[in-house]
């Protein structure tokens, strides 16, 4: 990396503003704090004195915990609030509840929200950085960056490997993150799943599209499972979860035609059965848990950078 460098980013709205260098500003930072979660001590006093708000309108565990524990092994303080805890169920706007938080000098905002382009309609009316912990359909970039590292870590690098996403592509900001990611650090990536959960224009992020599943998965060196997200869905658009399993679902079948290599991913919530087969979120190739530790480094490398580290 170029010595002259320097992170610059205020927000982390989406990976679609960062550089290939930002990237990897990133994944190293979050290499050199992953050794603090080690420690029988894990804490250190990076963020001390820096306030930082976890504002969440959806459901979330790993996120959000992850996030919380990044915070508060830096020594910043820490407050969650859900959307049922707010004055938004009393008819208040988003932008009006975070101009109240704001008027309190917070130092960073961790947004999620059901709908896409929340976190940046969020920036431009606050002075508080604002993170982006999934918007809608859109983005989902911490959980993009967490699992480049994830991939980093177990393969070298990233450059010329094959990733294959198979799952509810349309309705998934994770997807769209890791589309964007790994194809600005060299990778290429294939997509798979019903015609009705493949968005139009996915090829734009960078995403070459595979009617089958065995196809998309032929040779991959990364093989990345999506929860079905009925939730939102208006209508069906598949007959049924068995038959999703049945033509859609990662089974040893389909990893048998991948590289002998090939590792598992999965986001998380897992639906046993359905998108992966349990044999393989807890197998030997299996890379979950990597994920969900490596979630707690990557956002403790954004928290400081932007917010000011050096």
């Amino acid at each position: 990396m170029d010595p002259e460098y320097r992170f610059s980013h205020k927000h982390l709205l989406g990976l679609a503003d960062f550089s290939v260098t930002d990237i990897q500003a990133v994944l190293q930072t979050a290499e050199s704090f992953k050794e603090i979660s080690s420690r029988s001590i894990k804490k250190v006093p990076t963020l001390r004195g820096k306030t930082i708000i976890n504002f969440f309108f959806e459901p979330s565990t790993r996120t959000r915990l992850s996030f919380e524990v990044a915070a508060k092994r830096m020594s910043a303080d820490t407050f969650n609030i859900s959307n049922s805890g707010s004055s938004t169920v009393k008819g208040e706007t988003l932008i009006d509840t975070a101009k109240n938080l704001a008027a309190m000098n917070p130092d960073c905002i961790i947004l999620r929200h059901p709908c896409s382009g929340a976190a940046r309609l969020l920036a431009g009316h606050i002075n508080a950085s604002v993170l982006n912990a999934g918007d809608g359909t859109h983005e989902h970039p911490s959980q993009g960056l967490l699992d480049l590292m994830t991939v980093r870590e177990a393969k070298g690098r990233i450059a010329g490997l094959k990733i294959a996403i198979i799952g509810d592509i349309a309705h998934s900001r994770v997807a769209h993150s890791n589309i964007i990611g790994f194809s600005k650090m060299g990778a290429s990536v294939v997509v798979s799943g019903p015609a009705t959960l493949i968005p139009p224009g996915v090829e734009e992020l960078g995403a070459k599209v595979s009617k089958t599943v065995l196809k998309a998965v032929e040779g991959a060196d990364v093989i990345m499972a999506l929860r079905i997200q009925q939730e939102r869905q208006q209508d069906p658009l598949f007959p049924s979860l068995r038959e999703y399993a049945n033509f859609f679902g990662v089974t040893q079948k389909v990893v048998a035609v991948a590289s002998p290599e090939a590792i598992i991913m999965h986001p998380g919530p897992i639906n046993r059965g359905v998108e992966l087969d349990p044999k393989l979120a807890d197998g030997s190739r299996s890379v979950i848990l990597e994920q969900v530790a490596n979630g707690v480094a990557v956002r403790m490398a954004l928290l400081y950078l932007i917010m000011g580290g050096d």
